[in-house]
């Protein structure tokens, strides 16, 4: 009688051998060797100015559609999660289907920057670089695209102006029930949480502070990636993956004083903008009169933005061309990584193109 488990149990034997052998040789890599580069499609700066930075990403294709593309970032993050690398970048992507590409993205504020308001990213920041948009194509038509707080910074100056000629709005995972953000509400929570003397002491909103709130929304999310990384150390496009992302998500921005204490109040606590109550400068909000057309998509496993902080979005918007899509992933994943390469991209892909002509 013939023994064939043995020779399978061999095969399986050597290969967990030669795997934990590549392991060790990795980890040490690992630890040797540069962060990714990230953020490197070519791209000329056009604003450098308090905490914003303007970008134009050069073409990648002779054929540009008309109408040109302004990405907003939320201010807590690095607008490189949108130009990760080559092949995962959501930037080449779009310059490669012949968008012409800009980019909002921000800076940490200075010391004396500290005084800068929520009027300064709406009526201040996001105005000045629509303008060079237009002078640098010609073109008074632009479509916006927002995510997380970059579209809520979006929806706000879409409804103080609409009689601009925003050609299109997006939106990815934004928040517009701040009461349905419960991690966030328990943190910010008025009865403990006092943001005047934070502001008042330190000036800036610290970025470790934001980080530690990211952080606690899946307290054993760090450790389980940790273990996920070990294990899989041998491969090395798991690694890369994870370098990247990791380096994003650990690249938390401080938040110029009085914009976050602004924030907080009017959204946290008093859910101005969903109750119908909310202001810039003294001028009200009214969601109701955005009329360009409107894509919102959502992620099924959201932990930062939950669909229910961001699903009533849709019904608030006036635009009688709107969709709402919800898609796999999760607040990051559904952006970047194989899951938006699969998913988001092409959708937004489709849906601009008939519209950027």
């Amino acid at each position: 009688m013939t023994d064939t488990a043995a020779p399978d149990a061999f095969d399986q034997a050597r290969a967990l051998f030669d795997r934990t052998i590549q392991r060790n040789f990795k980890g040490l890599e690992y630890f040797a060797s540069p962060a990714p580069v990230l953020g490197a499609s070519p791209k000329d700066l056009l604003i450098q100015r308090g905490t914003m930075n303007l970008y134009h990403y050069r073409p990648m294709t002779d054929d540009v559609y008309r109408v040109p593309l302004l990405l907003v970032m939320a201010t807590t993050n690095r607008g490189y999660i949108f130009d990760m690398v080559p092949g995962q970048s959501l930037v080449e992507y779009l310059l490669k289907a012949g968008y012409d590409v800009f980019m909002l993205d921000w800076t940490p504020p200075r010391a004396d920057e500290k005084t800068l308001t929520l009027a300064d990213y709406v009526l201040d920041f996001i105005p000045s670089a629509i303008a060079r948009v237009q002078a640098e194509t010609g073109e008074q038509d632009f479509s916006l695209v927002g995510y997380c707080f970059g579209g809520v910074l979006s929806l706000l100056w879409a409804a103080l102006h609409p009689d601009a000629p925003m050609k299109n709005l997006v939106c990815f995972t934004t928040p517009v029930d701040f009461s349905q953000m419960e991690m966030f509400q328990s943190w910010s929570d008025r009865r403990f949480f006092d943001v005047d003397r934070l502001v008042d002491t330190f000036g800036n909103c610290p970025a470790d502070y934001l980080y530690s709130a990211f952080d606690m929304l899946k307290p054993g999310a760090k450790i389980a990636g940790n273990i996920r990384l070990l294990d899989n150390m041998w491969n090395d496009e798991f690694v890369k993956s994870f370098r990247m992302f990791d380096r994003w998500a650990t690249d938390t921005l401080p938040l110029a004083g009085e914009y976050f204490r602004e924030t907080t109040k009017k959204l946290m606590w008093d859910n101005a903008l969903h109750n119908g109550t909310m202001e810039v400068a003294g001028r009200p909000i009214d969601l109701a009169a955005i009329g360009a057309p409107f894509l919102h998509v959502t992620a099924e496993h959201d932990h930062i933005v939950p669909s229910a902080a961001s699903t009533p979005l849709i019904e608030m918007i006036g635009s009688e061309d709107k969709e709402q899509v919800t898609m796999k992933g999760g607040h990051v994943s559904l952006v970047a990584g194989g899951n938006a390469i699969k998913r988001l991209w092409p959708k937004l892909i489709d849906w601009l193109g008939d519209r950027s002509t």
